[in-house]
């Protein structure tokens, strides 16, 4: 085994178990809108952050360069309400929990709390995909040296001759998405992977939320073509959709073996350079990178870069012993927990799913090539044999889903209703 696949496996299957308890983990981020349609004030963000460890009992986790808070945990429950990538973004990071409810129940109160406060100021957390003032914006990253890394970082794209990427690196300060995490097991994890990549064109029909007014893009979902046309999907093994299903645990390894590195740590300096694969990432002899200040270094590669490795594929498999679903755009308030019930009730229901799949009539119609499928069935316009389609595939979906979280018997069936009003059922 080549020693990079090894650090890979050590990093990715060491907090695996064998027979976890189900938990679940939800992120949700959300754009902070002024609501006069003004550009967000970042004061009022900043105001808000200040205003909520006292209104909420919160601590203070992080704070910018400034000493000022941006990322706030609530000690019993871990919740978490932070900054993502500028401050025009709020990111509610939720401690694991039992069921979708709680996590509902906790979101209902932070919210009330903090729609309130903005409202004072004519702002208000809303429910996009894409910040609605994405244009007049400060789109500066928070001060802090991961976020400036990372813009920095996608900045680079701008040099990148021989690559074809879009002209807003700056998407990281208004792109807003709704990830779950959920436990998976040693033996499970590759057929979750598997199973779910199979699905994605369905989830772009029920959850595009990120139409962009900056390019002329035929899709629903610009945070597809933002991940996958800038820095981060130079090498298409990091992002988005898996390029094929996998045969076994090396297959899946020699996959990620492929997916990049672009960032290091030296003397407490966080640096960034152009992507390197896993796989050559120890044979590269020196590195020009570059630190959040300007500074020029040459820095050789050290197993402990692997650290910091993180590949942005959909299904994405967590340090953590957890595979996170990261392909939803942020959706409307009052379907918040939409997507957490969909992926958790087929989970749970994961045998019957994978059952229906390997005949599912929408793959004999349209064939199987996931990543495609997906941008076909985010475009803004359907076809009528496309509309049919997609929507007894999801129709399909959403009945396996329901069944999964009747199964559970903790009433979750509920978060569900919006997408069963959607396609009339």
């Amino acid at each position: 085994m080549s020693p990079s696949i090894q650090l890979l496996k050590d990093r990715y299957l060491k907090n695996i178990k064998e027979n976890p308890e189900l938990y679940i983990g939800i992120e949700l981020e959300f754009p902070i809108v002024h609501t006069k349609g003004q550009l967000t004030d970042i004061e009022v963000s900043k105001d808000l952050m200040h205003f909520l460890v006292d209104a909420l009992s919160l601590e203070v986790e992080k704070v910018d360069q400034e000493g000022g808070p941006i990322q706030l945990v609530e000690p019993k429950s871990q919740d978490r309400i932070l900054f993502e990538v500028s401050y025009t973004t709020v990111e509610f990071a939720f401690g694991k929990a039992k069921s979708i409810q709680e996590v509902e129940e906790r979101f209902r109160a932070y919210m009330e709390v903090i729609q309130e406060k903005l409202r004072e100021k004519d702002h208000a957390i809303q429910g996009w995909g894409i910040h609605p003032n994405w244009d007049i914006n400060d789109n500066r990253p928070v001060a802090y040296p991961r976020y400036q890394m990372l813009m920095d970082y996608l900045s680079m794209g701008s040099h990148q001759e021989s690559a074809h990427l879009h002209d807003f690196p700056q998407y990281g300060a208004f792109i807003c998405g709704s990830q779950v995490q959920l436990d998976v097991s040693k033996s499970n994890y590759l057929r979750v992977i598997n199973t779910f990549t199979q699905i994605e064109a369905a989830k772009a029909y029920l959850f595009a939320n990120s139409q962009f007014s900056g390019a002329d893009w035929d899709t629903q979902i610009s945070r597809d073509i933002f991940w996958e046309e800038s820095m981060h999907g130079i090498y298409p093994e990091n992002v988005g959709v898996n390029a094929k299903l996998f045969k076994d645990e090396d297959d899946f390894f020699d996959y990620l073996d492929r997916s990049a590195i672009f960032t290091a740590e030296r003397d407490g300096e966080t640096y960034y350079f152009s992507p390197i694969l896993a796989k050559d990432y120890l044979s590269t002899s020196r590195i020009r990178a570059f630190g959040i200040n300007g500074k020029e270094v040459s820095i050789v590669p050290e197993e402990k870069d692997f650290s910091s490795h993180r590949s942005y594929q959909f299904q994405d498999l967590t340090t953590r012993g957890t595979v996170e679903f990261r392909s939803v755009c942020t959706q409307p308030l009052d379907r918040t927990f939409a997507s957490a019930a969909f992926h958790l009730g087929l989970l749970v229901n994961l045998d019957k799913l994978e059952a229906y799949l390997e005949t599912a009539p929408f793959f004999e119609r349209f064939g199987r090539d996931y990543k495609s499928l997906r941008r076909q069935f985010s475009k803004k316009h359907l076809t009528d044999e496309e509309t049919a389609g997609i929507v007894q595939f999801s129709k399909d979906l959403l009945a396996i889903a329901e069944q999964g979280l009747e199964m559970r018997g903790q009433s979750e069936m509920t978060y569900l209703v919006p997408l069963k009003e959607e396609l009339d059922l």
